[in-house]
């Protein structure tokens, strides 16, 4: 077995996660979390997307982190990403990690807003 080093380049990967917890950097961040191009940003949760928006020229997907169990958003959240285009995958935040991690290390233009397990 081949083992080969995945390097990053700008945003920094999810170290971990866990209940209430994300580690970004060898940092711990309780509560919601965002990482965008620009670095990582307070976000208050699933009713703050004002910061999502504001940078949505800045990355093709943005994962949406939605807790232990995958979950729909609001109506009105939809509604709101989708008036200003925002390319959104909702995800249960495990998945959302993972996936932001993979397509980060490809060097993709992704963005992770999370709500903790």
């Amino acid at each position: 077995m081949e083992l080969n080093e995945i390097t990053y380049a700008g945003q920094p990967p999810i170290d971990a996660y866990g209940p209430g917890f994300f580690r970004v950097n060898e940092v711990l961040h309780d509560g919601p979390i965002a990482i965008l191009p620009k670095g990582i940003t307070p976000w208050k949760g699933l009713s703050d997307w004002a910061v999502v928006i504001a940078a949505v020229a800045d990355y093709d997907v943005i994962f949406v982190g939605v807790g232990a169990q995958i979950a729909l958003l609001p109506a009105a959240v939809k509604e709101q990403l989708e008036k200003a285009n925002v390319p959104y995958e909702v995800m249960a935040t495990p998945a959302a990690c993972r996936t932001y991690n993979v397509l980060l290390s490809e060097g993709r233009r992704v963005a992770i807003v999370a709500v903790p397990v």
